[in-house]
């Protein structure tokens, strides 16, 4: 028959504290593990992202400053070339039909160039908006994921705090004599 003193009942304790505090151990190392993994994944994302839009955004700017620059040498042209025409109209009176001809097609260019550039305005609002639900998305996910991580951890604390009051108490019980009656 087994003999139950206060000596095999504490090492029984330690030992099933033991095994408690290596089962959480293994816990919080599998959830450490999840959590940077997770983390590299959203790093990898962010790298992602960063390099598929810059470009982008450098080549509209690099687009834009050109658009500008050849609107502003279009309109000085023009103005220039209406100069020339008031100041020598009397000779050059069959010229006139290659200056209307040559004004129609900068025009048609002009608008071309701003029918260009709004196009690119508007691919720059959809990859904007592409980027906001991204990182919406992806902030919306590390709300989740510190949620759940601190429900994981707190879980197993309170868990592991009532059986340490539990073992308290009963080691408290097993200190104090019996009373006689």
């Amino acid at each position: 028959m087994l003999k139950l003193d206060n000596q095999t009942i504490v090492f029984a304790f330690i030992v099933v504290t033991g095994l408690l505090v290596l089962a959480q151990t293994v816990m919080l190392l599998l959830i450490f593990t999840a959590v940077r993994k997770a983390a590299s994944a959203i790093r990898e994302e962010a790298e992602d992202l960063r390099t598929s839009i810059m470009p982008i955004i450098f080549d509209t700017r690099d687009l834009l400053a050109k658009t500008q620059g050849v609107l502003a040498n279009t309109q000085e042209f023009v103005a220039n070339a209406q100069g020339f025409v008031t100041r020598v109209a009397p000779r050059i009176e069959s010229a006139t039909a290659d200056i209307v001809e040559i004004t129609h097609r900068l025009r048609e260019q002009t608008a071309e160039m701003q029918l260009s550039a709004l196009e690119i305005m508007d691919r720059v609002r959809r990859q904007s908006s592409r980027v906001d639900e991204m990182l919406s998305h992806l902030l919306d996910t590390l709300d989740y994921a510190g949620g759940f991580v601190a429900e994981t951890v707190s879980k197993p604390v309170r868990q592991v705090s009532g059986i340490l009051r539990s073992v308290k108490a009963i080691v408290q019980s097993l200190r104090t004599p019996a009373t006689r009656r």
